[in-house]
């Protein structure tokens, strides 16, 4: 019997840039930037715009996406997940050239359980269907999506979705 097909962003999802960006601009500004700022919205948006250009700078640095926390929960669950479902994760990080090694040998090192083929950094998730996809950016779900589970990050905290999730705990009730 064939496997669903389950895709799994990272950023914001299974890996958090977003603890360290708010750690490198409160280093870079003396501004520790709060949940409540930035509820409901993208950082760019919460700090004076001559700053929005220092956040995409973080990120076009390499090594930024190398070192990033895991979401907590994630390993476990995704490993169970794997077994279950014919999983890829899917990150569109060629807006971020030098994310792309950062994040593969990021994988590596924290799900080695995930071959490379399953591995697919592109810059345009509209190029994957899937039965399920995972993404805390409701931008990538689209007509070959199935089931879109939208996962919470600060950004997308007041917007609507058919399913949404806040952890990987709530993941695995869902899907495992």
């Amino acid at each position: 019997m064939k496997k669903m097909t389950l895709i799994v962003d990272m950023d914001e999802v299974i890996a958090d840039p977003i603890t360290k960006l708010r750690a490198w601009y409160a280093r870079d500004f003396g501004k520790q930037l709060t949940d409540e700022e930035i509820a409901g919205k993208h950082l760019a948006d919460v700090v004076p715009p001559e700053h929005a250009a220092v956040l995409y700078a973080y990120l076009n640095t390499p090594g930024f996406f190398r070192d990033l926390s895991v979401m907590e929960g994630a390993v476990d669950v995704i490993k169970c997940l794997n077994e279950k479902y014919d999983l890829y994760v899917v990150s569109a990080a060629m807006e971020f050239p030098h994310s792309l090694k950062d994040k593969f040998d990021w994988l590596k090192e924290h799900f080695p359980f995930i071959r490379w083929q399953q591995i697919c950094l592109c810059g345009s998730k509209y190029i994957v269907h899937a039965d399920i996809m995972i993404d805390d950016h409701s931008r990538n779900f689209h007509a070959g999506i199935q089931r879109k589970i939208l996962f919470t990050s600060h950004h997308n905290l007041f917007e609507p979705a058919d399913e949404r999730v806040d952890n990987w705990e709530q993941i695995a009730r869902k899907l495992l």
